[in-house]
């Protein structure tokens, strides 16, 4: 894995620097090009990229529902984009990044959307009248290609983590986000795959779920209130990403307990920090870069190969053990 000092030496900053950037560090002044820069090569120094390089040319559409401060707020989508910029680098493929709200004339074989979208966005794109593509959402019941993660295998494995580690009461701090536009409330799909699962083993108890936004102060600031509301509280608390596993850490320990004696921690996605935080953060691994790898793949096989029905590619995941859990 890459050092902090290999970080360093790329960003032009001090190890020190880099520490307290990956850590969310409150009181740290810093440009926000700094901190991007610093984000963006600790992701990069995390992907190994394929090597298969094939003499390709296309001109592509990327639409993108995070811009870049929300990016580094949570680098789940970040890390997505790294992945599709890579791969359409490598395949000397041109692309023209929009926001959905600015939408260009400009002439493409295939449009990849990342991001949530509501229905009149969904029509919106679709209007484009080419080749499109979703990543990270499920568009294919209006007919939309779609790449998606697993999170039904992806919260199995960490509920069946946490009872192999003998946890009898287990909560969840699911994640709250909204479409752009109408805000247009979406549902936490990990925290729907959780709640099935628990209810099925009898262990489910509604007065442990906390939601918060999908960033670091959304996490501390669920987790904060609620140890300050209760003295009785789970043993275990799956985070539905590694932001509001990171916030909900800080306020654990801020709050006098330790992870993982008093509580252990699992997050969601394994974005390039979750390694760098104190404790390391066990999370189940989401290839993101190769998501976006594979979204390029994908619009190009679509655009080459017309298909008769819209398709929907399901990525699995991994479970990464780490210091916040008691089983590491």
């Amino acid at each position: 894995m890459a050092t902090i000092k290999d970080i360093a030496q790329k960003a032009g900053v001090s190890p020190a620097t880099v520490s307290r950037v990956l850590n969310y560090d409150p009181d740290l002044s810093v440009s926000k090009e700094t901190e991007q820069k610093v984000f963006e090569i600790a992701e990069a120094l995390n992907y190994t990229k394929h090597k298969n390089k094939r003499r390709e040319s296309a001109v592509l559409r990327l639409v993108q529902w995070y811009d870049s401060e929300e990016e580094l707020a949570d680098l789940y989508y970040l890390a997505i984009r790294l992945g599709i910029e890579k791969r359409a680098e490598e395949l000397n493929i041109r692309l023209i990044k929009e926001q959905l709200s600015e939408l260009s004339d400009t002439e493409t074989q295939g449009t990849i959307a990342v991001g949530k979208f509501d229905q009149a966005q969904m029509k919106q794109l679709k209007k484009l009248n080419e080749e499109l593509l979703f990543v990270d959402f499920d568009g294919l019941a209006l007919g939309i290609n779609s790449l998606v993660v697993d999170f039904s295998q992806g919260v199995q494995l960490i509920i069946d983590q946490f009872i192999k580690e003998k946890h009898e009461r287990i909560g969840i701090l699911s994640g709250m986000e909204y479409t752009k536009g109408s805000r247009h409330e979406i549902d936490d799909p990990r925290f729907l795959v959780f709640r099935e699962y628990l209810t099925r083993l009898k262990l489910y108890n509604e007065a442990d779920h906390l939601q918060g936004a999908f960033t670091i102060e959304g996490g501390y600031t669920a987790m904060k209130t609620y140890l300050e509301s209760h003295t009785d509280y789970p043993t275990a608390f799956f985070a539905s990403s590694d932001a509001l596993a990171i916030g909900a850490m800080r306020a654990i320990q801020g709050h006098g307990l330790r992870i993982p004696e008093d509580i252990s921690v699992i997050g969601f996605n394994d974005v390039s920090v979750a390694k760098y935080v104190t404790p390391a953060l066990t999370t189940v691994k989401v290839y993101t870069e190769w998501m976006g790898e594979l979204a390029v793949s994908t619009i190009l096989e679509l655009i080459q190969e017309k298909a008769p029905v819209p398709r929907k590619i399901t990525v699995g995941t991994e479970l990464i053990l780490r210091e916040s859990t008691r089983d590491s």
